[in-house]
């Protein structure tokens, strides 16, 4: 398959994990998701040239993701309805979807990297609207809509270019 085609593919791949989650999730078996999710890591995994530095970015977004979800879990400002493992804590299904948008970083988001300010407004666009669709398909509630809203916002801004700077050194879908 051509090169050219692999953003465009991932792309496509990773609004189908997006959907196995949040919608597994809102039907109460957030396991089908996940199982999804990892199942696309594994193949992203298999073809990418230096699979223990996509590895490394893939758990760091994870680690990041479920921090910042916990944050907002912490806050009162999201409440989630299945896949919640520990109180007060990002479910799983969600860090999953953390995963696979790592997995997502160094292939379909790669332009972003030279793109700080557009990854920036980006996050504080796209990330928002995620989590309202998710919420529209019952994954999750906002519980104070205004102040979610702003938060995931800002947050979103910081994550996406902090993300960049990670994926600088753990990029194992680059070519040497």
């Amino acid at each position: 398959m051509k090169a050219t085609w692999m953003p465009a593919i991932y792309f496509v791949v990773g609004q189908a994990g997006w959907f196995a989650c949040v919608l597994s999730a809102a039907h109460g078996v957030p396991a089908i998701g996940a199982i999804v999710v990892v199942m696309l890591l594994a193949a992203h995994l298999l073809r990418v040239p230096r699979p223990l530095e996509e590895c490394k970015f893939v758990a760091a977004a994870a680690i990041i993701g479920a921090i910042w979800d916990s944050a907002i879990v912490r806050l009162d400002l999201l409440g989630y309805h299945s896949g919640i493992l520990i109180d007060g804590f990002a479910p799983y299904w969600i860090i999953a979807l953390w995963a696979l948008f790592g997995a997502q970083f160094n292939t379909t988001y790669n332009w972003l990297k030279v793109r700080p300010v557009v990854a920036a407004l980006l996050g504080a666009v796209a990330g928002p609207l995620s989590f309202r669709a998710g919420a529209a398909l019952g994954a999750l509630q906002f519980l104070q809509p205004m102040h979610a809203a702003v938060t995931l916002a800002a947050g979103w801004a910081v994550i996406l270019p902090l993300l960049i700077v990670v994926s600088r050194r753990w990029d194992g879908a680059a070519k040497s």
